[in-house]
């Protein structure tokens, strides 16, 4: 059984894409250290990269190249200052010259070395081939899969069972909800306390809350950051940024804060009708996708596409519902978000490449639906229902980004979906679970039937839907 951690499901990255620039980027640094391994890399000369299928169809829209080139080059995505991404990609596009892992120089032209090609391989709808020639003219080459939420594979994959199940350390492993209710049974637990002590298995105590800190902080800083700039995104749609002037407006009688912590103090003493939450959930949520959009920093939760959902709904319990909020509730709600996103991914995709939005979108809302459940008192069967609610209500969801970029209809989908979330965890709230009808593993299947059937050209890769409906003319 594969374990899969909060930590997995909930990384720190740059946008604007994880599967189309996050995967890329880890993949690339991964064929370093395999090439390292074999005693290879010394001998490197020239090197090209093959993309395949949506990373080629929407590879420049998401920043692929780019990703690729950052790969290369060494930089880390959690770390690198992303005022230099541009700087670093320019540089080498100018000298056509890569400094792979910042050791080695190489010749290198990223307009015939990087190459989009149109055709799908057939194990993922995301592969990537890094070619390099030695210096005695012989040829490495190693394929990989970016298969959604940064997580990359290689074909191996398919034969991994056997593998895996040597370091499954979870006390308590889990693949589908049945078994996790199960769990929270016999040990009189909630669910944030059955993922907690699985995250024990592989972490300390102290490890577990300095990343779960780290993660809330990136997140709260990328809200603050989305919510403080205005302009337009890049990428030629000429899409105007809107939480900007949605915070101002709601902001018009706060007081000063120069801190994104200071600011969430701040935001608690607002007016506080309907609307105004409405307001507040949006912002949020089109704060992170537009830093997302330009290549800001941000937590994918569990996809770069979704990322707004997650942080938009923590916020609402922080600033709306429970003013005395603190780490502690912080810490039940990426868990037991985390664990929700595992469960989809086990059992369907969090890919949109697969599956269409309803991979992204769909299980963001699904996790935080859950997750905010808990918070407010819900039973674990009702945290389920929440999450299956959730997912129910975004089946379907085709994923068709203009121009190939995670901007129209991706950043107002982050705040669709956040809003659905909420709904979703009141009305279990409000619910009794043994009534249920469509229990979370049944909606996950459906789910992934529902991708498995979805035409091609609605699963990211511009050739359907809003993509082909609406020019770049027309912006």
């Amino acid at each position: 059984m594969e374990c899969i951690s909060v930590f997995d499901m909930l990384k720190i990255g740059v946008g604007p894409s994880s599967s189309h620039t996050l995967g890329p980027w880890r993949a690339a640094e991964r064929w370093i250290s395999e090439m390292k391994a074999a005693g290879s890399f010394t001998d490197i000369k020239n090197i090209k990269v093959q993309m395949y299928g949506s990373l080629s169809l929407t590879g420049k829209g998401h920043a692929t190249d780019y990703a690729i080139m950052l790969g290369l080059s060494g930089a880390n995505p959690e770390t690198i200052p992303v005022e230099d991404i541009h700087g670093i990609v320019l540089g080498i596009k100018e000298s056509n010259i890569l400094n792979l892992a910042n050791e080695k120089k190489l010749a290198f032209d990223p307009q015939t070395d990087i190459v989009f090609n149109r055709k799908f391989l057939p194990f993922h709808a995301n592969g990537l081939k890094f070619e390099a020639i030695l210096q005695d003219g012989s040829k490495k080459s190693r394929t990989y899969y970016s298969i959604g939420g940064g997580f990359v594979v290689t074909e191996e994959r398919k034969n991994a069972k056997r593998k895996i199940a040597k370091f499954n350390t979870f006390p308590f492993p889990i693949t589908k909800g049945t078994e996790l209710l199960a769990y929270c049974e016999q040990e009189q637990k909630p669910i944030s306390e059955i993922v907690l002590e699985n995250e024990r298995s592989l972490r300390s105590d102290t490890e577990i809350d300095e990343q779960l800190q780290r993660i809330w902080g990136t997140m709260l800083e990328c809200m603050y950051i989305g919510c403080h700039s205005e302009g337009k995104l890049p990428g030629g749609l000429n899409v105007r940024r809107r939480a900007f002037e949605i915070h101002k407006n709601l902001m018009l009688e706060a007081g000063t804060y120069n801190a994104p912590e200071n600011w969430l103090k701040t935001i608690r003493q607002t007016e506080v009708k309907f609307r105004q939450i409405l307001k507040w959930v949006s912002c949020f949520a089109l704060a992170v996708n537009e830093v997302n959009a330009s290549l800001g920093r941000v937590v994918t939760a569990p996809t770069n596409g979704s990322a707004g959902v997650i942080p938009a709904v923590l916020m609402y319990y922080m600033v709306i519902e429970n003013h005395e909020a603190d780490f502690e509730h912080i810490k039940k709600f990426l868990l037991v978000s985390g664990e929700i996103g595992s469960i989809f991914k086990k059992g369907a995709t969090i890919s949109a490449a697969m599956g269409g939005c309803q991979a992204e979108i769909g299980v963001s809302s699904a996790m935080a639906a859950g997750a905010l459940t808990e918070l407010l008192g819900g039973t674990p069967e009702q945290v389920l229902m929440a999450a299956e609610i959730a997912m129910e209500h975004h089946l379907g969801l085709t994923c068709d980004p203009i121009g190939g970029l995670v901007q129209i209809p991706c950043i107002e989908r982050n705040s669709m979906g956040a809003i659905k979330a909420i709904n979703a965890a009141e009305l279990a709230l409000g619910s009794d679970p043994s009534e249920a009808k469509v229990p979370l593993d049944k909606v996950v299947q459906t789910m992934w039937e529902t991708a498995k059937d979805m035409n091609s050209k609605y699963k990211e890769t511009s050739e359907g839907g809003l993509a082909v409906g609406v020019f770049l003319s027309d912006c």
